[in-house]
This record gives C-alpha cells, sequence and structure tokens, in this order.
C-alpha cells in the first residue's frame, strides 16, 4: 500500500469514528420494556422505607419527591418540611425534616407559606413525605422521572420494595397522582 492510499484510509476512518460514536449514543439507554410499560410508584402502596435514595443504580435516585399543590392546605405548619416537634417555626437548617433541604418555602400570608421541591437536591428519601403522611394531608408523595430513569427491565428499587409499591404504567400515562393516572 502506498502513501497515498494509507493516507485516504486514514482519512476515512476518521470520518467515519464521529458516525460511529453517534450510532452508539442511539443505542446508549435501550428500552427493555417492548410491552411499551415502564417502573412506577403507586402512592397508595409507598410506606416510605427510604430504599428508593438507596438501592437505584442512579445516584441521585429517579425516584423524587412530588408536590400535589390542589391537596396542598399551604400551613405554616407543615409535617413534610418540619422535623417533628420543632420547637421554632423557622428556615433554619436543624428544624427542616430534609436532609438536602430539597423543599424550599415562601411566605404568601400569615398563615400560609407555599412549599416547593427543588427535584435537582431531591434524593428520594421519602423523609418529608412520611411526614407529610402522617401530620398533614399527604400532598406529598414519590414517583420515578422517567426524564433520569434508565428504564431498566429489573428495576432495583422494585426488587428492593418491602410493600411491593412499584407497578408497570404505560409509557403514555407515566405518572400516578394519588390512584389517578395522569402525564407530567
Amino acid at each position: 500500500m502506498d502513501r497515498r492510499k494509507f493516507l485516504r484510509h486514514l482519512v476515512r476512518g476518521c470520518l467515519a469514528l464521529p458516525l460511529l460514536g453517534l450510532a452508539g449514543l442511539s443505542f446508549r439507554k435501550p428500552s427493555y420494556q417492548p410491552d411499551g410499560l415502564v417502573w412506577q410508584i403507586d402512592p397508595s402502596r409507598c410506606v416510605q422505607c427510604g430504599r428508593c435514595a438507596t438501592e437505584c443504580v442512579l445516584q441521585p435516585s429517579a425516584v423524587k419527591c412530588v408536590h400535589a399543590y390542589a391537596l396542598c392546605g399551604y400551613c405554616k405548619l407543615c409535617g413534610g418540611y418540619y422535623q417533628p416537634f420543632a420547637k421554632v417555626l423557622d428556615t433554619a437548617a436543624e428544624h427542616q425534616l430534609c436532609p438536602t433541604k430539597a423543599i424550599q418555602r415562601t411566605f404568601i400570608e400569615d398563615p400560609y407559606y407555599e412549599y416547593m421541591i427543588v427535584e435537582k437536591w431531591c434524593i428520594g428519601c421519602g423523609k418529608c413525605v412520611k411526614g407529610c403522611t402522617s401530620f398533614g394531608n399527604g400532598s406529598l408523595f414519590l414517583q420515578v422521572r422517567h426524564d433520569r430513569c434508565v428504564n431498566c427491565n429489573e428495576c432495583a428499587i422494585a426488587r428492593r420494595c418491602p410493600n411491593q409499591a412499584f407497578r408497570r404504567v404505560p409509557k403514555s400515562n407515566l405518572y400516578i397522582w394519588k390512584g389517578i393516572h395522569a402525564k407530567d
């Protein structure tokens, strides 16, 4: 092989590498759900055991806390925001239930506050959900966020869930809002 042919093959190979890389990226996240189903948490079965934060193959977990604003009472004393038996109702870290401060609170008017979940900080531990369910109206609950989930065929969290709260739902209705299927 002469020098000209060698350089031609070299240039063709260098041009083909990005195409192969793009083809590889399109197959990077294969969908193992040929039936069109994905994993989701049924909020009516979830017991907030904390395994969503530790058992997910992703760190932080693809499970995030979701706030159903229509159910929220916007109370000053929020069971999902404050530690049980908090002596002072302020935003100090030692009084907050969330270990990552993923729940932000904004004053509206006395005695109402608005609570917002910062999903990038949420690790899916379920502490706020447990507090909201125990001492509130249950407006906080956990859901698998499918823009983060890798859609494993066998969800690691589903295998470890003590209450079998994970179930397969159609991709057309990814989220379960307190017993109702709805699109996000």
